[in-house]
C-alpha cells in the first residue's frame, strides 16, 4: 500500500519481491484497524458501523426486561469496546460524526426516549462519555502512558516562560500529521490546567 496525501501527486510504481510483483491495495486491516492509503479512516469507521448496529439492535431487544444498570453493562461490554478501539487515531476525523450519531441512538434506546430528543443530560446521568470526550480522554491517557516519547519545552530551552511545563510540538506543516494522535495528544495536554499537567508529569516520566 502506497501512502499519500489527498493533494499530492501519486506516482504508481511496481515493487518486486523474489521475482514476484506485489499487489497494490488501497486499504488493509492491521491489528484490528482498517488503514487506507490516505489515512482518512473512512474505511475503518465504515467497517465498525455494522458491529455497532448489531450492538444497538441487541440493546433494543433486551431493554424491556433488564434494569438500567444491566443495560449499562451491556453497553460497555459490547458497544463501548468497539467504539473506543483505536479511537485516538480516528476520533477527530469527519467520519466520527456517524459513530457519534449511533452512540446517541443507543443512549436513547437505553433510557427509552424519542429519536429527536436531546440525550445530553442522559450522558451525564449515565456517566457515559460522548465520543468527543472519550476521544480526548483516550488521547490524554496515551500521552500520560508514553511520556518518554514526548519532550517538555523546558528541555528545549532554558527560558522561564509560562509554557515551560507544556509539551514541545515538533515542527510540521503536514495536516495529516497534525491531526494524528501524537501531535493532537500534545495539543490536548497543553490545554490542561497547570495543576493537572504537573500532576501527570509527577506520575509519568517525560523526556
Amino acid at each position: 500500500m502506497h501512502f499519500t496525501t489527498k493533494n499530492n501527486f501519486f506516482s504508481n510504481f511496481d515493487i518486486i519481491y523474489k521475482d514476484k510483483k506485489l499487489t497494490t491495495v488501497d486499504s488493509i486491516k492491521f491489528l484490528g484497524l482498517t488503514l487506507d492509503n490516505s489515512l482518512s479512516w473512512r474505511k475503518h469507521t465504515e467497517a465498525i458501523v455494522p458491529k455497532l448496529r448489531a450492538a444497538t439492535f441487541a440493546m433494543r431487544i433486551v431493554r424491556s426486561f433488564l434494569s438500567l444498570d444491566s443495560l449499562k453493562l451491556i453497553y460497555y461490554s459490547y458497544f463501548h469496546s468497539i467504539l473506543t478501539y483505536g479511537i485516538i487515531f480516528w476520533g477527530n476525523t469527519h467520519c466520527s460524526n456517524d459513530i457519534l450519531k449511533m452512540q446517541k441512538s443507543i443512549i436513547r434506546i437505553m433510557v427509552q426516549i424519542r429519536n429527536r430528543d436531546s440525550c445530553r443530560e442522559y450522558f451525564k446521568n449515565l456517566k457515559i462519555l460522548p465520543l468527543q470526550s472519550q476521544y480526548l480522554l483516550s488521547l490524554l491517557l496515551f500521552v500520560a502512558d508514553n511520556g518518554e516519547y514526548f519532550s517538555l519545552n523546558s528541555e528545549i530551552h532554558s527560558f522561564n516562560t509560562k509554557n515551560k511545563s507544556n509539551l514541545h510540538p515538533p515542527p510540521s506543516k503536514l495536516t495529516v500529521f497534525q491531526r494524528g494522535s501524537y501531535y493532537s495528544g500534545i495539543k490536548a495536554f497543553n490545554n490542561l490546567s497547570t495543576y493537572v499537567k504537573n500532576l501527570l508529569q509527577s506520575k509519568k516520566q517525560f523526556k
